[in-house]
């Protein structure tokens, strides 16, 4: 039927060469196994016969009268493209991975290293934001501003205790920190308004103060006639918008928020509006030194003042960093000041340098993954709908993704904003830079990315909880939640009563129990070893140890060790549950397999070179130095070859269409498959080396594998007689490979078609031995049939004896009686048809036969003696 329609040489090898295509027909495809220079199958279950990868044998069946034109359009193009655009979002929550192990684990190494390569793109773009370079940024400046002495009190800002420390600090720290306009030698400065003729002072500095009404508050009436004024605790209610002073410039005149474009403050005291009186330096230290005399005689600061604030930012262009500076010095209604500072070293200026480029590269794929999870969770919302937010990753999913959505928008909104205010800022270089606002968010826009990168690395047991040990942590915490739940309702009564009354006796001289909520912090430093017990004593002798010894014992003593031990008991549960548990998949023994089929992959494709290696050496019959096509044919037929393969690997070495091979065609068909040889050897040995087995071992396999196989042993394997993993495994990747697969005959792909026509083999084999059995059933039954039929003659024989012999003594009669039954058991033991058909009808041999033949003599001697009783 080959031979009927096998093309010409050269019509073969022009349909299944690397790049020929048959005229009117799509150009075929010819990604075969053989290859551009393999010239021979790998596997038929690893890939499709290089004959059977024309686009003629992928749409079409021929049929001896008409040609049947069978597609599948679930496999064309726009299906792959939307299976293949599907399975990118294709997760254990989204796939019926339960009942299928294989699909559990690629889905869940995909998603491993998807998200993998999504945190260190967030890592890298996180830590490319920052350098210890923003520390000592920060360092220098505080120290500049906030360690400088006072001239007469030798006092510094952090120390500033009276409204006179500001005027001193004013005139001496601030004053020589914000202008250098002298080297350390005496000479004048060419380039000013440079800080550690470094950073440079953007604009000129700002101070603000905010003030309080006088009638702010009400005296009482024992003292309203020694008490004339009143100034309460800051308030924005009573706060002072009215002209004081000399009455006119913006030192004097309040300014509200909105005209200044300021923004709110939070200090130690009090939460302050942006708005207030405002005073701008000059940008020379003589201009600063006379603006500062007028403010100080004409009493600028009062004692309806409560906060005043200095304001400026300064930008060092060597690492590309601002540093936003607002010292803040509150003036309390108890008299006295209270020093606070901010020293914000931001990067607004974010793409400068080269690596700065390439974060902003990285910035481009973290969009990239957003999107890409945005989808992922959409399509899990609408499968499993409200059930989609009781886990608690899928919730850390969710936060993930809105804290990233929020960081990008303001990265783009600061990429705007500073390039506005920068343009106006080199319009009016004598105007304050108010970069405040911006650099608050951008500290925000710092802390949210921290929270993101956080939140990223805890989701991490999400795609690692297929083994059970990275689950103890879950686990311990969801089987303790109610022991802990009820734990921390005793805790918080505790705590707060012991918070409560340490606020109350010693709020008013021990600076950590000044506020309730400074109380419960020192609290939990006490629990920590972190405690101060001689302030609580020289506060109260008595009530300060008695405090300290009732809280560390009821607190350290009871309470922490009974939660140490509700998480203890429970991990000890937990731990013995899981150690009865298996892994969902070990991941070692998912690559083991994966590098054994790799291993088995490479010897069958070792083994294909040298079968037709061997057929190139015994195919000559006829040692006419040539080989015909029906030599090669019968050869590689026998070693369980198709007839479309052989054509292929014929008609690509035969280069004068002659259907013969000579001796230079021979020459170069064996280089060929000696180097295809050779470089499956190394990749196999390569392999080996990199899983670091033992050379001997190796050696030994590869001397197993290099050794020829006999016809029969190939024909059998390729059969699977004698081999039952080929069928598992045949069942196992039959399902991958049809899907790797881009070719299709009869609307399946071809590996498909290839793994059911090697099953096809293996079953017309089963059943051809299955048949042979039945035929030798049938002729033992045929042969039992005959034997009960002679046994049926010879009783009849033998009881026409006995009737002739009437008159005859019984004793003689019975004799004569034995003597022919023994004959004719002795003449059916040595036939050997009957023997055959009694050993095929007794499964147990010999002895079996003997059992179900003798019965067959005692009942026949029983029926002869009571026919000679009846006779008698």
């Amino acid at each position: 039927m080959a031979g009927r329609n096998r093309p010409s040489s050269a019509s073969s090898r022009q349909a299944w060469s690397d790049d020929g295509s048959r005229p009117g027909s799509r150009q075929a495809n010819l990604d075969s196994s053989y290859g551009g220079d393999a010239g021979f199958r790998e596997d038929a279950d690893l890939g499709p016969p290089a004959a059977m990868e024309s686009d003629n044998y992928v749409d079409t069946v021929r049929l001896p009268e008409e040609e049947v034109v069978v597609r599948d359009n679930s496999n064309g193009c726009w299906a792959k493209f939307k299976r293949g655009l599907r399975s990118l979002w294709a997760t254990r929550q989204t796939e019926d991975t339960e009942h299928d192990r294989e699909l559990h684990v690629k889905t869940s190494l995909r998603e491993l290293i998807i998200y993998v390569i999504f945190l260190v793109d967030l890592c890298i773009l996180t830590f490319g934001m920052t350098s210890e370079t923003f520390y000592y940024y920060t360092k220098v400046m505080s120290e500049l501003f906030l360690d400088g002495q006072y001239a007469d009190t030798k006092n510094t800002f952090r120390g500033s205790t009276t409204m006179m420390d500001f005027w001193r600090f004013t005139e001496g720290p601030m004053s020589d920190g914000l202008y250098w306009e002298n080297w350390y030698n005496g000479e004048n400065v060419t380039d000013t308004g440079f800080i550690f003729y470094e950073n440079k002072l953007l604009g000129v500095p700002r101070m603000r103060q905010i003030k309080v009404r006088n009638d702010s508050c009400e005296v009482h009436t024992d003292f309203q006639n020694e008490i004339k004024v009143c100034y309460d605790a800051y308030a924005e209610s009573i706060e002072d918008t009215n002209s004081f002073g000399k009455m006119n410039g913006t030192a004097w005149v309040y300014q509200d928020e909105d005209a200044l474009d300021g923004s709110g403050h939070t200090g130690l005291i009090s939460s302050y509006k942006g708005g207030g009186f405002v005073q701008k330096l000059g940008s020379t230290k003589a201009e600063t030194k006379a603006i500062l005399e007028d403010l100080k005689q004409n009493l600028w600061l009062d004692r309806g003042t409560r906060a005043v604030f200095v304001d400026f930012t300064v930008y060092n262009a060597n690492i590309n960093l601002f540093c936003v500076v607002r010292l803040t010095l509150e003036f309390p209604a108890t008299g006295g000041a209270i020093p606070s500072w901010h020293f914000r070293t931001v990067k607004l200026i974010r793409y400068v340098t080269l690596s700065d480029y390439f974060v902003l590269g990285c910035e481009g794929i973290f969009v990239l993954f957003i999107l890409y999870y945005m989808i992922e969770e959409a399509i899990e919302i609408k499968k499993h709908k409200c059930g989609y937010f009781k886990s608690f990753t899928n919730l850390l999913d969710i936060l993930v993704i809105v804290i990233s959505i929020i960081c990008m928008a303001f990265n783009v909104y600061r990429t705007v904003a500073v390039g506005n205010v920068l343009e106006g800022l080199l319009a009016s270089p004598d105007e304050f830079a108010d970069f405040e606002f911006l650099s608050f968010w951008q500290v925000q826009f710092n802390n949210g990315i921290a929270m993101a990168v956080f939140f990223a690395w805890v989701k991490i047991f999400k795609y690692i909880s297929f083994n059970k040990t990275m689950t103890q942590l879950s686990s311990t915490l969801a089987n303790c939640g109610k022991d802990l739940a009820g734990f921390s309702v005793m805790f918080i009564i505790i705590f707060v009563a012991f918070g409560q009354l340490g606020y109350l006796i010693f709020g008013t001289q021990v600076r950590d129990f000044r506020s309730f909520y400074d109380s419960l912090l020192t609290l939990f430093r006490i629990v920590l070893g972190d405690f101060d017990f001689h302030e609580l004593e020289a506060a109260n002798r008595f009530l300060g140890p008695v405090y300290f010894m009732l809280y560390v014992f009821f607190v350290f003593f009871v309470l922490l060790n009974m939660f140490l031990a509700i998480i203890n008991d429970t991990y000890s549960e937990v731990k013995a549950d899981l150690s009865t548990q298996e892994n969902e998949f070990e991941m070692g023994d998912y690559f083991k397999k994966g590098y054994d089929k790799m291993l088995e992959k490479l010897k069958l494709k070792r083994d294909k070179i040298l079968d037709i290696q061997s057929a190139l050496a015994s195919a000559d019959a006829n040692n006419d130095k040539q080989i015909d096509y029906e030599e090669w044919r019968q050869d590689l037929k026998d070693r369980g070859y198709a007839d479309s393969e052989i054509e292929a690997v014929f008609a690509k070495y035969d280069l004068n269409n002659d259907r013969m091979l000579d001796a230079e065609e021979m020459r170069k068909m064996q280089e060929e498959l000696e180097g295809q040889r050779v470089a499956v050897d190394q990749e196999y040995d390569k392999i080996q080396d990199k899983n670091d087995r033992p050379k001997s071992s190796g050696r030994e396999t590869r001397t197993r594998s290099a050794r020829p196989k006999s016809r029969q042993e190939k024909r059998a394997s390729r059969l699977g007689i004698g081999d039952d993993s080929g069928d598992d495994s045949d069942d196992e990747d039959s399902g991958s490979r049809s899907t790797r697969g881009g070719r299709f005959v009869n609307g399946v792909s071809y590996e498909e078609f290839t793994v059911l026509s090697r099953r096809v083999d293996r079953m017309e084999h089963s059943i051809g031995s299955i048949v042979s059995k039945i035929d030798a059933v049938l002729v033992k039954l045929e042969a039992m049939e005959k034997a009960k039929l002679k046994r049926r003659e010879t009783m009849g024989k033998i009881l026409d004896s006995i009737t002739e012999s009437d008159g005859v003594h019984d004793e003689d009669k019975r004799d004569q009686m034995e003597k022919l039954v023994r004959e004719e058991l002795e003449r059916w033991d040595s036939e050997p048809s009957i023997q055959n058909s009694v050993r095929g009808a007794s499964p147990s041999g010999s002895a079996g036969t003997r059992q179900r033949g003798r019965p067959g003599s005692g009942v026949n001697t029983d029926l002869l003696d009571r026919e000679n009783s009846s006779n008698v």
